[in-house]
């Protein structure tokens, strides 16, 4: 039996999420194992997921995912590399692929163009390149331009992050192969794609209380249908309380705040009105949005630079089907796994606990009792559909 990983976000689970599951299992055969890693209740981007993780993971696990683990949180707010880095991490010791989906689709490709990132060559060019003011995405494209490669892929959104996962495989001398799949439709398209919609139009849809049932599998609609939406603009206030009653200290100790970032982004915290306008205030040419994006969200959750580049000391079950409780057993056995609610009694546990309750902010509605994430249990899918929930 095949065990293919994948690395995900599911923000929401949507028909080309399913479409990848379907392929697959129709390149490996029934009996592979499909495990996703995916984002807790805050993402790359730097917000708060648009559902909560535990329907997320069940949505997962009914449209065909074996088990669904939770990517620890310093993991996914980190950059493209360390959320790369965090999943090949926790995946690489029991699978045996991760599947990807990218625009290029070539693993040949991608694994040469991450070799070259790699290689001791490309480092000073990408330092010359910085002195020039641009941004460390763009100087790392123009070092391998002028190392006479191909730069287009670290110019296209998902061939970043394929690219940054071969990289991840190669330095921790993982055992998984790349597995590819050429993603079809525009990644940040505002418009759904019938078939291959963008979860970024997705999100619009959903935050404007709109009908986004038909780009998303039933199982999926089902388990969506009027559940809470949580958006960065609701907690906005929650946000701003926390950044105005921040240290000078605590700002410096912020992760991306290097060559002095955190003070104007201290500044903008104290002048501006929202976390909007202060991402916007501290954004150059030099620091992307998305930067300035997870380093407000760690400021908020109380994640500093030590802890955002500290090593998860575990990571947790979210999900699985009766498929998958072989393959849960066998990882138990490579990686260290807990259960979502199990008791730990670790500093790494109130963290968890912490961002649970600052998540909870951002629900539409209002926030509910604190301590949810104490209350979360697995999730497991039973083969007959009336007895598909049971806590563990």
């Amino acid at each position: 039996m095949k065990i293919v990983g994948i690395i995900c976000e599911y923000n929401p689970f949507h028909l080309g999420h399913a479409k990848q599951i379907r392929l697959i299992r129709e390149y490996f055969g029934e009996d592979c194992a499909i495990v996703c890693l995916m984002s807790g209740n805050f993402v790359q981007r730097g917000e708060p997921a648009v559902f909560h993780k535990s329907l997320r993971a069940r949505a997962a696990v009914d449209c065909g995912a074996d088990l669904v683990l939770e990517m620890p949180v310093q993991y996914a707010l980190s950059s493209a590399e360390g959320f790369a880095a965090g999943g090949v991490s926790i995946l690489g010791s029991f699978c045996d692929y991760l599947c990807f989906g990218c625009e290029t689709g070539e693993a040949s490709v991608l694994m040469a163009t991450a070799k070259a990132l790699l290689s001791p060559e490309i480092q000073p060019i990408i330092r010359e390149k910085l002195l020039c003011g641009i941004s460390y995405p763009a100087a790392r494209a123009e070092a391998l331009e002028a190392l006479g490669l191909d730069a287009a892929l670290l110019r296209r959104p998902n061939d970043i992050l394929a690219v940054e996962y071969c990289k991840a495989i190669l330095s921790q001398g993982s055992k998984m192969r790349p597995l590819p799949i050429r993603r079809r439709g525009d990644y940040h398209d505002n418009t759904p794609d019938p078939e291959n919609p963008s979860a970024t139009a997705l999100r619009r849809l959903i935050a404007a209380g709109e009908d986004f049932r038909a780009y998303v599998p039933r199982e999926a609609a089902d388990i969506f249908a009027g559940a809470p939406v949580y958006t960065l603009s609701t907690g906005s206030r929650a946000v701003m309380a926390r950044l105005r009653t921040m240290t000078e200290a605590e700002f410096e100790a912020l992760p991306y705040g290097s060559e002095g970032l955190w003070r104007k982004f201290m500044h903008g915290c104290r002048r501006e009105s929202t976390p909007e306008a202060i991402a916007a205030s501290a954004k150059s040419k030099r620091y992307t949005a998305t930067r300035l994006q997870r380093m407000l969200m760690c400021a908020y959750l109380g994640i500093d630079r030590n802890t955002l580049e500290s090593p998860a000391p575990y990571a947790r079950v979210l999900a699985f089907s009766s498929a998958g409780q072989q393959v849960l057993r066998m990882a138990r056995e490579h990686t260290a796994l807990v259960n979502i609610g199990q008791r730990t009694h670790s500093p790494y546990e109130e963290l968890e606990h912490r961002c649970g309750d600052l998540y909870d902010l951002f629900r539409s509605g209002g926030p509910t009792e604190g301590g949810s994430e104490a209350r979360l249990r697995v999730y497991v899918r039973k083969k007959v559909p009336e007895e598909s929930s049971h806590e563990t």
